[in-house]
């Protein structure tokens, strides 16, 4: 049996949550429902299975990519829009309870194997980094960083699929 699960946000309880980050607490726990219900995010939870604790969340909304900002190999590829189709990883945040549990990694895998299996077309996802160590995070499962911007990483979907394949290829029995 696994530990935890994912769900869309409904009605977990959000008080106790504490990544040990003030913004991202106060947006998990006061500003996160208006987003989701105003259609600006999606919220997804990772729940531990025994007592129904919130191990941590991400959300998901739609974004774009200038194509000045693609390396230019990569943009050799790309159709000549101004800018390319993106989902952000907004926000991601792991209780303190779960420190040292790969809690992060679970929910960025979450986040990914949930993209690529979406019908919905995006060249990359990216994720605005709230600080320089959530920059490495996601630069340790292979997220690039827009050289513009330092804190906003990203990873190209052809990139993320290929990821899900090889985990669930290694997965199975």
């Amino acid at each position: 049996m696994t530990r935890f699960y994912s769900a869309t946000l409904r009605k977990h309880d959000r008080a106790a949550f504490s990544s040990g980050n003030e913004r991202i607490d106060t947006y998990f726990r006061q500003t996160v429902s208006q987003d989701v219900k105003r259609g600006y995010a999606a919220c997804y939870v990772l729940v531990e299975q025994a007592g129904g604790k919130i191990a941590g969340f991400y959300t998901l909304s739609s974004h774009t990519i200038p194509l000045t900002e693609v390396p230019p190999e990569m943009a050799r590829e790309l159709p000549r829009y101004p800018s390319v189709p993106a989902v952000l990883i907004g926000w991601l945040g792991r209780d303190i309870a779960f420190r040292g549990q790969h809690v992060g990694s679970m929910l960025l895998a979450d986040a990914i194997a949930r993209l690529a299996a979406s019908p919905v077309g995006a060249h990359a996802i990216c994720a605005d980094a709230i600080d320089d160590a959530a920059a490495a995070f996601y630069a340790t499962h292979r997220f690039q960083r827009f050289v513009s911007r330092p804190l906003s990483l990203y990873l190209p979907m052809k990139t993320a699929t290929a990821l899900v394949a090889k985990h669930r290829k290694t997965a199975s029995p």
